[in-house]
């Protein structure tokens, strides 16, 4: 269904051209009521869907935080990832999933274009930027990393994701303390989260004791 919504960017990049062309301006004043209510139906529509994506993922989240197994956590992780990679926009999807295959075929340039492109069309939408953090992350450019990390947790703070990325960037660079903490705010948020439970069973040890 999300791929039938009607892109309101389109709507207001036609509104805009209208507004510089008489001609087009004159053509726009032919369109029907029906017409007209069928654009801002589909503008509607579209704001309607990314309220609904955006809740079932919050949904699931609140019961990732409640499991008591890691069986169930798993299968509710899965979810959360797939509704995270529902934008609310069928072109961003597409280079979102452009992207993956990229990353998944080893050609990280092709991946960085298609996460760039996702960024620049939706900032907002936090997976952009945690995709493109994992790229820098391999090619050990953490301050980048670091950076699309932090916009990810912006506009998702229960992002348990980024903040084990940011876990292991912050081990990467000796920062044990920082380290620590990151893998704390993600296992808030998914208690049964594998890298964060030994990430803190790891680094607890060696930072207790430690100023903090």
């Amino acid at each position: 269904m999300r791929f039938l919504y009607l892109s309101s960017a389109l709507i207001l990049a036609g509104l805009l051209a209208s507004c510089g062309n008489p001609k087009a301006a004159g053509d726009a004043k032919k369109l029907t009521a029906e017409q007209q209510a069928a654009a801002l139906a589909g503008a509607s529509a579209k704001t309607e869907g990314e309220k609904k994506e955006g809740n079932l993922s919050q949904e699931l989240l609140d019961k990732l935080a409640a499991t008591k197994s890691d069986e169930e956590a798993a299968s509710l992780e899965e979810e959360v990832w797939d509704a995270w990679l529902v934008s609310g926009s069928a072109t961003v999807d597409v280079l979102m999933k452009r992207g993956l295959e990229a990353q998944e075929n080893e050609e990280p340039e092709m991946a960085r274009d298609m996460f760039d492109r996702v960024i620049i069309m939706k900032p907002q939408y936090a997976e952009g930027w945690n995709r493109r953090a994992l790229l820098f992350f391999n090619d050990k450019q953490y301050d980048e990393a670091v950076a699309d990390l932090e916009s990810a947790l912006t506009y998702e703070p229960r992002h348990f994701g980024a903040w084990i990325g940011l876990g292991m960037i912050f081990e990467s660079i000796d920062r044990p303390e920082a380290a620590l903490r990151a893998y704390e705010k993600a296992l808030a948020i998914h208690p049964h989260a594998a890298a964060a439970v030994s990430g803190e069973k790891r680094l607890k040890r060696a930072v207790e004791g430690m100023p903090l």
